[in-house]
């Protein structure tokens, strides 16, 4: 009898493991490496094309390209350094690299080759967002070397000005050429900022600061601002009023860092015991939901930051897979039939019957 419950336990552990697997809700992909043991997935378009950037075998970070099954090196502008931030639906690619000065410039990837965009006046510049016209938005150090906001359109790169402030910076750009990121206002105060021909200021949750990092083709705004209480925490505009996302299971802080044209949006927070994890919200995501509460637990990740989703619900980020740092691809699973669950575990209780039957002959 004893061995009889020993196999009985182990054949509902069996239908335990079963049922976790058919109801997660994302298959995780590894996206590897670029010889290293380090990569963080930042950007991703429609055909689940995906980029970011890895450690290189000389311990140096390349751009990188995930193209579904390989990731490419984009290598640098000739110096020691890339990364790449965002990427549209033609396979164009934003990021930045270093130059044999060891200065950094944003480019454009068109496939075959980086185009440098230059700088608005001083030595460096970064590229963060690319849309479907190859807009880019980012930022730039000007003469005076402060850093502003600034808007590629193809052949110049416009200044954003700030909010009053010395810096400012852009992160993303819609399909209607319309920019979001963050300035210092005349305060010193950072402030969510909407660029459409000039910069308007978003509001607060409360608290001096807020930053906008992502924006869709309805101009809805997601980012993070500190509230009345000194936390800082994720936030949805749209268009009117900035509405608090919470946090993680009764942490503190909360960021969004991306928004589809469906409303999902993702990002990280810290949770309870201020452990760093990746959220999705949206949808039948009600709350901030862990993205790692919707994956098989037995997949061997920890998903500690979401970066960005596409239009089919995809996700990249970055997790820790076997003790080491890689940036992740999130794909949807399509929703299971109860009755396949139910099949599952009907035939799982028939075997452990037919044991039962066969331990008492």
């Amino acid at each position: 009898m004893r061995m009889l419950k020993i196999c009985y336990t182990c054949l509902l552990f069996l239908l335990v493991i079963t049922a976790n697997t058919l109801a997660a809700e994302y298959t995780v992909t590894d996206l590897g490496t670029l010889g290293g043991d380090e990569s963080f997935g930042y950007g991703i378009n429609n055909s689940g094309d995906a980029v970011g950037e890895s450690k290189i075998s000389s311990g140096n970070f390349h751009a990188f390209l995930y193209n579904g099954s390989s990731m490419i090196d984009l290598g640098t502008l000739g110096g020691v350094y890339g990364a790449a931030f965002d990427i549209n639906d033609s396979a164009h690619v934003a990021g930045y690299a270093s130059l044999p000065s060891g200065y950094v410039h944003a480019y454009i990837y068109n496939g075959s080759t980086k185009n440098d965009l230059g700088t608005l006046g001083g030595n460096e510049s970064w590229a963060r967002g690319i849309n479907e016209s190859d807009y880019v938005a980012g930022y730039s150090t000007v003469s005076s070397g402060n850093t502003h906001a600034f808007l590629y359109n193809g052949t110049t790169m416009i200044d954003l000005g700030t909010l009053g402030g010395s810096n400012s910076y852009a992160y993303k750009v819609n399909e209607s050429n319309i920019v979001v990121g963050f300035s210092e206002d005349g305060s010193g105060n950072k402030r969510g900022f909407i660029y459409d021909g000039s910069m308007t200021a978003l509001s607060t949750l409360g608290g001096a600061d807020s930053r906008a990092f992502a924006i869709n083709d309805s101009n809805k705004i997601v980012g993070n601002s500190t509230t009345g209480t000194g936390e800082t925490h994720a936030f949805y505009y749209d268009g009117t009023s900035m509405m608090d996302l919470g946090t993680l299971g009764g942490g503190t802080s909360s960021t969004a860092r991306d928004i589809n044209n469906s409303g999902l949006i993702v990002g990280f927070g810290y949770d309870s015991l201020s452990v760093q994890k990746a959220f999705v919200y949206g949808g039948d995501y009600t709350t901030l939901t862990d993205l790692n509460t919707l994956i098989d637990i037995w997949s061997g990740w920890t998903l500690n930051t979401a970066y960005g989703i596409n239009e089919l619900g995809q996700i990249v980020g970055v997790g820790t897979f076997n003790g080491e740092t890689h940036a992740f691809l999130l794909t949807p699973n399509p929703v299971p039939e109860p009755v396949s669950i139910v099949l599952v575990g009907l035939g799982i209780a028939g075997l452990i019957r037919r044991y039962i039957r066969n331990i008492n002959i």
